[in-house]
């Protein structure tokens, strides 16, 4: 997958685990805030993954 790819999932994956959060928490519900965390950290780890892309090619283009 693309670095963009990468940065994309991740932001919707965050954005999802934020929501999961708010109504685990609205509702007391907490598996479904629990899952919201663990699927806020995925989103981050993407996120994390596709810059570390961008560095790595970024720094192939330069040699």
């Amino acid at each position: 997958m693309s670095s963009t790819g990468d940065k994309v999932k991740g932001m919707a994956n965050e954005a999802v685990g934020n929501v999961k959060q708010g109504v685990g928490k609205a509702t007391g519900n907490d598996k479904m805030r629990a899952e919201g965390v663990r699927q806020e950290q995925k989103g981050e780890a993407q996120q994390a993954i596709g810059k570390v892309k961008d560095a790595l090619k970024k720094g192939i283009d330069k040699a």
